[in-house]
């Protein structure tokens, strides 16, 4: 396994982030100016109550094995950083299969809140991307204030050896159980698993109630069935 090494740069490291799957990961000098995310014809704004929340988590070295050369993936997969899985986002879910989303017009991130939240969501694109669409339909909250809340969460979820799941027979079910071992509180019907096209783990979304703990998820929340095979790609290590 890597050792769970976080480097500061220019951060302040909290132990628990340490063991939120940044191996490695330094900040220096600028950082990414993001483009505004706005709503569209094909992502309009729709302004539903909240029924609870989604946990989404990222495993990198397959999403730096598909989009490593990609120019918005150059912090996460072109440099010394390393990581397992990266938060991908805290999603506010509907009380049916239709969820809010960019809820009110919000100008770009500040500087400082991308640098403090890079070595949990390393792309400043995506961070914009998550508070337009997700973090502006939560009641109160601002960027400093939700990106505290998602990545508090992300920081609480431990991992099961990833190592050795990945050398053996593996099914969504396996992955999911052994993902709550790991977790006290969670049971595999709390999560969905995803997959790419090639049976390879892409992403975990974790099911939350509206006080963000962890409940079951709704039959419509998607993801492989329990029973599809899974593979999942270590890395070039």
């Amino acid at each position: 396994m890597i050792s769970r090494v976080l480097l500061a740069g220019a951060l302040l490291v909290t132990p628990a982030l340490a063991q939120a799957q940044a191996f490695q990961c330094s900040v220096h000098g600028q950082v990414e100016r993001p483009h505004p995310d706005l709503a569209s014809a094909d992502q309009p704004q729709r302004l539903l109550p909240i029924g609870g929340y989604t946990l989404a988590i990222t495993w990198a070295p397959e999403y730096c094995k598909t989009h490593g050369r990609d120019a918005s993936a150059r912090f996460q997969c072109g440099q010394s950083n390393r990581f397992g899985f990266t938060l991908h986002g805290l999603w506010p879910d509907g009380i049916g299969k239709d969820w809010p989303q960019y809820c009110r017009s919000t100008a770009l991130l500040p500087q400082a809140v991308i640098r403090r939240n890079l070595c949990s969501t390393p792309s400043a694109q995506l961070l914009q991307h998550e508070w337009s669409k997700h973090g502006t339909c939560m009641a109160g909250y601002q960027p400093a204030s939700y990106f505290a809340k998602s990545t508090g969460l992300y920081a609480k979820l431990r991992y099961p050896d990833m190592d050795s799941l990945s050398r053996g027979p593996l099914t969504a079910a396996g992955f999911a159980q052994a993902m709550a071992r790991a977790n006290p509180g969670m049971t595999a019907d709390m999560m969905r698993v995803t997959a790419n096209r090639q049976g390879w783990l892409d992403e975990v979304w974790i099911c939350l109630d509206k006080a963000f703990a962890y409940q079951r998820c709704p039959a419509h929340q998607g993801g492989l069935s329990p029973d599809a095979s899974l593979k999942i790609w270590r890395g070039k290590r």
